[in-house]
C-alpha cells in the first residue's frame, strides 16, 4: 500500500463507517443538547468499537475514521476525536496504572477525556504556558487558568500542561493527568459556536503527585507535540470529510437545478467552480494520507508534513464549503440545511491545534532547519 492508494478493504471500511454514521450516530447526535457532552453518542461510539480503535490504530486509520464520520455526522467525528486527543497522552506516555484506570472507560465512552493546553495568554504559543506547578511536600500545586478547552467543564479527566521550571520555555513544562474531581479545580462553560462544550478551567492550588505525571517532569512539551503531530493530519481528515460532503451536495444540486434554459451544471462558470472544488478536495486528501503514512512509518519530517496537511485541508474545506453555499444560494443558509451546518463547523479547525498562521511558521522553521543540516 502507498500513501496515495487505499486497499479495497480500506475503501469498504470507509463506506461502512459512513453508513454507520448516517444510520446509527446521526440520530443520536440530533438528540444532543448543544454545548453539552453527548454521552449517549459517546457510548454508541464505544459500542460500535470505534473508540477502542483510538488506541490500536495508526495515523492513517485514524484519518480514515475521522474523514468517514465527518462526511455523515460531524458531531460523531468530533466526539471521537476529542476522546482521542485527551486520552492519547495517557495511552502513549502514561503509567500502567494510569492506562488501566482510564483507557477502558474512555474506550467504552463512559469517561470523557480533555486536552488542556491553551491558556488565555498562551494559545498557539504553547511554550509560553504560565499555569504554574509549585513544588509541595507530596508533589506540586497547580495554579492558573486554561481556556477554550473542548469538553470542559464536563470532562472526567484532563491532560494538563503546566510549568514546572520557570524561565525554561518549552523545556520546563510537565504533563499531568488531573481527574475532574480534584480539590481546587473548577470550570466554566463558554458560549461558543460549537455543538460540544468548550470551557475555561481555574486551578486553585490543585494537588498533583508524581503518580499523575505523564511522561517525565519538564518533558511535557514533547508529550504535547507528539499528540499534535498525530492529530493534526487527522484534523485535516475531518476537514476533507466536510469538503467532500459539501462537494457531493453541490454535484447533486447543480445537476438537478433548472437555470437559464438548462441545468446549473451546464453553465461553464458553475462547472469550473465544481471542478476546482473537486481538485482542491482531492489534493488535500492526498496530502493528509501522505502525512499520516509518514507518521506511521516514523519519518523524520513528520512535523512539517503534519503542519502542511492540516493547513491545506482546513483552508481547502473553508473554500469548498463557501463555494457550495454560493452555488446553492439562499436555501443553504436555512437553519438545518447540511451546508448551514457545515458552514458553522468548518471555521474552527483553521484555529484549533495550531492556527493556520502557526502551521505556516512550523513549515518554514522545518524547511530552514533542513537547509542548515545539509
Amino acid at each position: 500500500m502507498t500513501a496515495f492508494s487505499l486497499e479495497p478493504a480500506q475503501l469498504a471500511w470507509c463506506g461502512e463507517l459512513r453508513a454507520l454514521a448516517a444510520e446509527r450516530l446521526r440520530p443520536l447526535a440530533g438528540k444532543g443538547e448543544p454545548g453539552r457532552v453527548n454521552r449517549a453518542l459517546l457510548a454508541e461510539l464505544g459500542a460500535l468499537g470505534l473508540l477502542p480503535r483510538l488506541f490500536t490504530s495508526g495515523a492513517l486509520e485514524l484519518c480514515l475514521m475521522r474523514e468517514s464520520l465527518a462526511h455523515a455526522c460531524t458531531e460523531a467525528e468530533t466526539a471521537l476525536a476529542l476522546q482521542g486527543l485527551g486520552a492519547h497522552p495517557v495511552h502513549a506516555h502514561g503509567t500502567d496504572a494510569q492506562r488501566a484506570h482510564w483507557l477502558p472507560r474512555v474506550a467504552a465512552g463512559t469517561a470523557v477525556a480533555a486536552f488542556a493546553l491553551t491558556e488565555p495568554a498562551a494559545g498557539s504559543d504553547a511554550a509560553a504556558l504560565s499555569l504554574t506547578a509549585t513544588p509541595a511536600a507530596d508533589g506540586w500545586r497547580l495554579s492558573g487558568e486554561k481556556c477554550w478547552i473542548s469538553h470542559a467543564p464536563e470532562a472526567d479527566f484532563y491532560t494538563v500542561f503546566a510549568r514546572t521550571t520557570p524561565g525554561a520555555g518549552a523545556r520546563g513544562v510537565t504533563a499531568f493527568l488531573v481527574p475532574a474531581d480534584r480539590p481546587g479545580l473548577t470550570g466554566t462553560a463558554l458560549d461558543m459556536l460549537s455543538p460540544h462544550p468548550i470551557g475555561a478551567l481555574a486551578f486553585d492550588a490543585v494537588p498533583v503527585t508524581a503518580d499523575d505525571v505523564l511522561g517525565e517532569v519538564d518533558r511535557g512539551f514533547r508529550v504535547a507535540m507528539d499528540t499534535l503531530n498525530l492529530f493534526r493530519p487527522s484534523v485535516g481528515a475531518f476537514a476533507v470529510g466536510m469538503a467532500q460532503a459539501a462537494l457531493d451536495a453541490t454535484l447533486g444540486h447543480t445537476a438537478r437545478r433548472d437555470a437559464f434554459g438548462g441545468k446549473l451544471r451546464d453553465l461553464q462558470s458553475v462547472a469550473h467552480q465544481v471542478a476546482e472544488m473537486a481538485l482542491r478536495t482531492e489534493s488535500a486528501r492526498l496530502m493528509v494520507y501522505a502525512a499520516a503514512t509518514a507518521y506511521d512509518e516514523g519519518a523524520p519530517d513528520v512535523p512539517r508534513r503534519s503542519a502542511m496537511a492540516k493547513l491545506l485541508a482546513t483552508e481547502t474545506a473553508q473554500y469548498v464549503v463557501d463555494r457550495a453555499v454560493q452555488l446553492h444560494g439562499a436555501r443553504a443558509l436555512q437553519r438545518g440545511h447540511l451546508l448551514e451546518h457545515l458552514y458553522r463547523e468548518v471555521r474552527a479547525p483553521r484555529i484549533y491545534e495550531g492556527a493556520s498562521e502557526v502551521q505556516r511558521s512550523i513549515i518554514a522553521k522545518e524547511l530552514y532547519k533542513n537547509l542548515e543540516d545539509r
